[in-house]
C-alpha cells in the first residue's frame, strides 16, 4: 500500500531539489551577465539552461521531477562596438553574453514561487502526519 502523505512529500521534495538547481543556474547566469571573452575575439559566457523530466518513483507510485540535462542557450551573442575593450576584435566589436537580465529575473521569480509552493506542500504533509499520529495516540 502506498502512503499518500509520503508520496506527496517525495514529489514536493523532488520539486525542491529541481528548483534549487534551477536557481543555481539562474544565479550563475546573472553573475556572468557582463563576462566577456578572455582574449580579443573570444566567445563570452554562454547562458546556461536546465531541463526537467518526470520519472516514475516506484517506491511511492508517483511521478517525481528529475533534472534531465544542463545545457547552453544557442542564442547569438550580443555585439557592442568598443575598440578600447580588451576583448574587442580587429573591428573593435566586443561579444557580450547572450544573457538577458529581464528573462533571468522572471525565471528567478518563477523559480522562487515554485520552490515556495513545494515547501508549503512539505509543511502541510508533515502537519497532516503529525495530526494522524495524534489521532492514533488518542485511541
Amino acid at each position: 500500500m502506498i502512503d499518500p502523505l509520503q508520496a506527496s512529500m517525495r514529489i514536493a521534495s523532488s520539486g525542491l531539489e529541481a528548483q534549487s538547481a534551477r536557481l543555481r543556474v539562474v544565479s550563475e547566469n546573472l553573475a556572468n551577465v557582463n563576462s566577456t571573452g578572455s582574449s580579443a575575439g573570444a566567445d563570452p559566457y554562454r547562458r546556461k539552461t536546465v531541463t526537467f523530466d518526470a520519472t516514475l518513483d516506484r517506491a511511492v507510485g508517483a511521478h517525481t521531477v528529475v533534472i534531465r540535462e544542463y545545457g547552453s542557450d544557442k542564442a547569438p551573442f550580443r555585439i557592442e562596438r568598443d575598440p578600447s575593450h580588451p576583448a574587442a576584435d580587429a573591428d573593435g566589436n566586443v561579444k557580450l553574453p547572450n544573457v538577458n537580465m529581464l528573462v533571468e529575473m522572471a525565471d528567478m521569480r518563477e523559480t522562487n514561487r515554485s520552490y515556495e509552493a513545494n515547501l508549503q506542500i512539505v509543511k502541510q504533509s508533515r502537519s497532516m502526519v503529525a495530526m494522524v499520529i495524534d489521532l492514533l495516540k488518542g485511541t
